[in-house]
């Protein structure tokens, strides 16, 4: 009888095992990346391989596991011209990171020699979100190395992401110098209420800026 009785119990605690959600989606983030006329074949290859570099690393690997988050790539440039890369994709283990770090490196250009449309860029990454509804925090995660002088305007596709509690935040790719107009373009326009704007100095310094950035963005506060 007693026998019986753990069986029963063994099989009840894995039917309920079984019948358990998957960990909550803390948050979808949606990487942005600037193809516009500006950014030339070795820059482009820079970011596709910093923001790989960045995926592989052990501390962003392991905060994208904890926060079983979601991650996709759109490129884009001038009007008309926005593309999902990667679709979304759930981070559930660490075989899906580095997969999706391979694609990230392997990624082929969608456009080139193309103006600057960052306005239209939020507002089709804006609309990506609907997709992965269940994650409690929705990020833009946006890239470029100039401002505005295309496409529709920044202050209604920031205020749609705003409404949909969608967080921007920028890496800004600054020439080397001292000067940040980028910085300050995307800080004053771009990014939401909430959000951030790291800056990159030049393109060899991406792959830093997207670590600092994606950990910032992912990474859950101790205590």
């Amino acid at each position: 009888m007693a026998r019986r009785a753990l069986i029963l119990a063994a099989g009840l605690g894995l039917q309920l095992l079984r019948a358990a959600p998957a960990a909550a989606c803390d948050v979808a983030l949606l990487l942005t990346i600037d193809v516009s006329g500006s950014i030339d074949r070795g820059e482009y290859r820079l970011q596709v391989a910093g923001l790989a570099a960045a995926l592989d690393d052990p501390e962003v690997a392991e905060a994208l596991l904890l926060g079983q988050a979601a991650l996709g790539v759109v490129q884009w440039s001038g009007t008309g011209r926005q593309t999902v890369s990667i679709p979304w994709r759930r981070m559930l283990s660490p075989a899906e990171v580095a997969d999706f770090a391979r694609r990230a490196r392997d990624l082929p250009r969608a456009y080139t020699g193309s103006d600057t449309a960052v306005g239209e860029a939020i507002a089709f990454s804006v609309d990506q979100f609907a997709a992965v509804s269940d994650c409690r925090r929705k990020v833009i995660d946006i890239s470029g190395d100039g401002p505005q002088n295309a496409g529709a305007a920044l202050g209604p596709a920031r205020g749609a992401a705003a409404a949909g509690e969608i967080e921007i935040n920028a890496i800004a790719i600054e020439d080397m110098g001292r000067a940040s107009p980028i910085t300050e373009f995307y800080r004053r326009y771009v990014v939401t209420r909430n959000g951030f704007v790291v800056t990159a100095r030049g393109l060899a310094d991406y792959p830093r800026a997207i670590r600092e950035k994606i950990l910032r963005e992912v990474a859950k506060p101790l205590g």
